[in-house]
Parts: C-alpha cells; structure tokens; sequence
C-alpha cells in the first residue's frame, strides 16, 4: 500500500543511483551495511534478545536483507518500502509505513532513513505502526535538523529532508520505547530489563 504522502514516486532509479548504487555518491555499501548489521545484532544478544523475526521499514537496496541471509538463515525477514522501483528491482513488500500495518510481531524492527522523509504527521503515524509490530528491539536511524545542521556530510546527503529535533522523535519514541543508545531502542511491552546506566 501506498500513499501521496509516503512519496514512493521521488525514490526512483535516479534517486537509487544517486544515493544507493553509485560508488563515488552512495551513503551506504555492503560492507559498511554489513558492520553495523554485526554490532546491532550483536549487543541484542548482549542484553539478552533473541532475533527470530525482522521488519525492514525502506530496506533500499536490501543489504540487511542480504546479510541476514548469509549470516542468520533461521530468521524470517520481511523487507519492504514505498519505493516501486526498488521493490521491483530488489524484491520488496511495497508499503508506506504511514499508512501499513500487519498484526505480525517482530523481535527486530530496522527503519534506517525513513522517518525525515515523512511530513509530521506522517511520521507520527509511522512510529506507531512501528511501535505495533515491534515486541522487542528497533534499530532507528533518522538524521535530526542538528545532523543537517552540523554533522552531515552534504555530498553524500539528502539535504531535502525534513530537519526535526531529537526532541520531536524522542517525544513520540519515548511513549513506546526505552533508548539504550546507538540507534537501539526496547519495546516496553518486551519482557527484558536494563541496568540504569545501559539505558541513553
């Protein structure tokens, strides 16, 4: 499912060659995908989770998918994104995550680069599909206006996302989910604890 909102028409093979699949231009490769794949993966099994299920909110070009392929055959992956073109080309449930949401359960939920790309109420609307689906961890990535601002190297980025605070994401986080730092969030409905300190 799909909506005007979601903007799945300006993510098109232009935008992916741009962004995703041009070597000189691109954000993400393989291996970088691959590197912070181990250490998220990693430090849920340091606190104790157990990854059986994955959603993958605006997979792009499916490199979680790819690497949890060759490196956690057991787990049922489901990658999707508003995208048409990248569903065709790489194989994604096409859904716009302001608008979707299936009664399925997902010990992890990845949404990397989605979120700023949402106008506000969409984006409201897409944490709390997320935080429906999730009984267990979320891996967030959403540049805020300081990122833009401050961090981001323009070459690289899309400056045409909207710039929020870290205050307007954690106020709407902070209702479904505890921060443990490092882009990792805990579902409070999930049934593991944290130390004090563990906790950003």
């Amino acid at each position: 499912m799909t909506s005007k909102n979601g903007g799945g028409e300006r993510f098109d093979e232009a935008y992916y060659q741009r962004f995703y699949e041009s070597k000189e231009t691109r954000v993400y490769g393989k291996d970088s995908i691959a590197h912070l794949a181990r250490g998220v993966t990693e430090m849920i099994a340091w606190y104790g989770g157990d990854i059986r299920s994955v959603l993958d909110i605006g997979a792009g070009t499916g490199l979680w998918r790819d690497w949890f392929a060759a490196n956690k055959k057991n787990v049922h992956y489901l990658s999707t994104e508003v995208s048409e073109h990248a569903c065709k080309k790489y194989g994604h449930k096409q859904c716009d995550i302001s608008v979707w949401r299936t009664r399925e359960q997902f010990d992890l939920v990845i949404c990397q680069g989605v979120l700023p790309y949402l106008d506000a109420d969409a984006a409201t609307r897409a944490i709390e599909n997320i935080a429906s689906m999730s009984n267990g961890f979320l891996y967030l990535e959403a540049v805020t206006k300081y990122d833009l601002e401050e961090i981001c190297d323009r070459d690289f980025t899309d400056t045409t996302q909207r710039a929020r605070t870290r205050k307007w994401y954690r106020t709407r986080l902070d209702k479904f989910y505890t921060p443990l730092g490092c882009g990792l969030y805990y579902s409070k409905r999930g049934h593991l604890t944290f130390y004090e300190l563990e906790k950003a």
